[in-house]
C-alpha cells in the first residue's frame, strides 16, 4: 500500500494488519506522521509533536511483537492527546501561555491505559485556552476560513484531516461533539463518569467527560474497550465490569431500534436548513422515528449548566487566572468572575435540576431506543474567532446521558452538519448498536472537501 493508503486506514483495518504482520507500527506511524507534514501547515492541530519519537515509540512496539510478547488492542495504532491531557514525556500546557513549559511527571489514567494497550501518543493536540471559548490557532480541515469547533480543536480537526485514526478530548459543554460535527467526524461523549478523568485538567466534576474521536463507530467502540472502566482516582467511575464494545456494537438489532427526532426547548436557534435536514430525516426513518418536543420543564437546562460550570470553573481555576491576570483571556476572566457570584443555594439547586432532568428520560427512554438531535445549529460558522455556539450539547452534558456524534448529513456550502444520537445513562454499547444501524440505514454524506497536502 501507499503511505496515503495506509494513513486512511482505520484504527480497526490498521490493528488487524499489523497484527497478522502485514504492517507495522513503524509503517503505520510513519505513514500519519507524512500525513501530518502535508497538512499541518494549513490545518495546525498539534500544539507538541515530535516525530522522532513517535517513531521510538512504534519501533519499541514492534520489537515487542517480534518477541512474541502479547498484543493490546490498539497495537502500533497512532492515538492524538488534547493537550489538557496530563503525558508524561510531552508537555502539558492546557492552551495557556501562563502554564508555558508545564511537563507533568506522570500520564492520565486515559493515556496510561491507551500505552497498555499498545497505542503510540503521537502528540498533543490544540485546546482552547483553559479549555473554554478562547480560540487556539486550529483550522477547520474542510474550511480552513471556519473554525473546527472547541475547545477539542485539534483532536477533532486532526482525525478530519486524516493525520490519526483515533484523537482524545473533553467536554464541560459541547467540547467533544460540537468539533465533531463542525470537522465531520465520529465522536463519543460517554455516560458521565465511564471514563476516567484522572490526569485531566478539572473544569467541574459534575460536568468534565473525556472521550474519543474516530473514523468509524466501530473504532469508537474499540478505543472506549480500553479506556473505559472504574479507576479509584476518579471518585465517578464506578467498579463494575465495562461492557463488551466492540462486540455490542456489531450486534444486529433483533427488531427495528425505535428512535425519537427530539425538539429542545431551544429548537428555534437551529439554523433553517439545520431544522429542515433534521425534519428530512426524521421523515426518511418513517415508522422507525417518532416525533417529540421537550416540555417547558427542561428549559431551565442551560442555565443550570452555565452556573455548575461558572461556579465550578471559578473555584477549580480561579486563584490561576488570578495569577495570570491579562495573560488570561477576558472571556474566562468574566466566566471567574460570574462564577464567584453564584450562591450555595444556586448551585445546589443547578445540580438538583440536572439530576431531576436526567431522571426524567428514564419515561422518554421506555418509549424508545435513542434520540436523534441536532449537534450543533449549523454548520461550522466562518472566521477563527470563535468556536461555536455550544447550546445543543448542554443538556446533554448537564444530565451526563452518553452522546455520538455521526457525520451524516451535509449543510450550506456542503459542510459537515452532525446527527447527535442520546442514549440512556449507562447504556453506552447498545448506544453504539444503534448508532451502526443508523448508519447503515441512512449513510453518511458528510462533506468530501478535506485539507489537501
Amino acid at each position: 500500500m501507499a503511505n496515503f493508503e495506509i494513513a486512511s486506514l482505520t484504527a480497526t483495518q490498521a490493528a488487524t494488519e499489523i497484527a497478522r504482520g502485514a504492517l507495522s507500527a513503524e509503517e503505520y506511524t510513519r505513514a500519519c506522521l507524512d500525513r501530518i507534514a502535508a497538512v499541518e501547515p494549513t490545518v495546525q492541530a498539534f500544539a507538541h509533536l515530535d516525530p522522532e519519537h513517535a517513531l521510538a515509540q512504534a519501533r519499541a512496539l514492534d520489537e515487542r511483537k517480534a518477541a512474541g510478547e502479547p498484543l493490546g488492542p490498539l497495537h502500533g495504532v497512532p492515538v492524538a492527546i488534547k493537550d489538557i491531557i496530563d503525558t508524561s514525556d510531552y508537555p502539558t500546557e492546557c492552551g495557556s501561555a501562563v502554564l508555558s513549559g508545564r511537563r507533568p511527571f506522570k500520564d492520565a489514567t486515559v493515556v496510561a491505559r491507551l500505552r497498555s494497550a499498545g497505542a503510540v501518543i503521537i502528540g498533543k493536540t490544540v485546546t482552547t485556552e483553559f479549555a473554554y471559548f478562547h480560540p487556539g490557532k486550529t483550522h477547520n480541515p474542510h474550511d480552513p476560513g471556519r473554525t473546527p469547533g472547541g475547545s477539542s480543536s485539534g483532536s477533532a480537526a486532526a482525525v478530519a484531516a486524516g493525520m490519526v485514526p483515533l484523537a482524545i478530548g473533553s467536554q464541560t459543554n459541547g467540547s467533544i461533539i460540537r468539533p465533531a460535527a463542525f470537522c465531520g467526524v465520529f465522536a463519543a461523549k460517554p455516560t458521565h463518569g465511564l471514563v476516567s478523568r484522572a490526569g485531566v485538567l478539572t473544569l467541574s466534576r459534575a460536568l468534565d467527560h473525556v472521550g474519543p474521536y474516530a473514523r468509524s463507530v466501530e473504532d469508537i467502540a474499540l478505543i472506549l474497550s480500553v479506556i473505559a472502566g472504574y479507576d479509584p482516582q476518579d471518585p465517578d467511575t464506578r467498579p463494575v465490569a465495562t461492557a463488551d464494545f466492540p462486540k455490542t456494537a456489531a450486534e444486529k438489532w433483533p427488531l427495528t431500534p425505535r428512535l425519537a427526532f427530539v425538539r429542545t426547548p431551544i429548537w428555534d436557534k437551529a439554523d433553517a436548513t439545520t431544522r429542515a435536514a433534521f425534519e428530512g430525516l426524521a421523515e426518511r426513518l418513517g415508522a422507525a422515528c417518532i416525533t417529540i418536543d421537550l416540555p417547558d420543564r427542561f428549559a431551565g437546562a442551560w442555565e443550570a449548566q452555565r452556573v455548575i460550570m461558572a461556579a465550578d470553573i471559578a473555584h477549580n481555576l480561579g486563584a490561576v487566572v488570578d495569577k495570570g491576570g491579562e495573560a488570561i483571556s477576558k472571556r474566562l476572566r468574566d466566566l471567574v468572575e460570574d462564577g464567584r457570584k453564584v450562591s450555595a443555594s444556586q448551585y445546589l439547586r443547578a445540580l438538583e435540576q440536572g439530576r431531576a432532568l436526567r431522571a426524567a428520560f428514564d419515561d422518554l427512554f421506555n418509549e424508545c431506543n435513542a434520540i436523534v438531535t441536532p449537534a450543533t445549529r449549523g454548520v461550522a460558522p466562518k472566521g477563527l474567532d470563535s468556536t461555536g455556539d455550544p447550546a445543543f450539547c448542554s443538556l446533554w452534558t448537564l444530565t451526563g446521558l452518553p452522546s455520538l456524534n455521526l457525520p451524516l448529513l451535509s449543510g450550506d456550502d456542503d459542510m459537515p452538519l452532525g446527527v447527535q444520537l442520546v442514549g440512556p445513562v449507562g447504556d453506552d454499547a447498545r448506544l453504539l448498536r444503534t448508532a451502526n444501524w443508523l448508519v447503515g440505514t441512512v449513510g453518511g454524506k458528510p462533506s468530501r472537501r478535506r485539507a489537501k497536502s
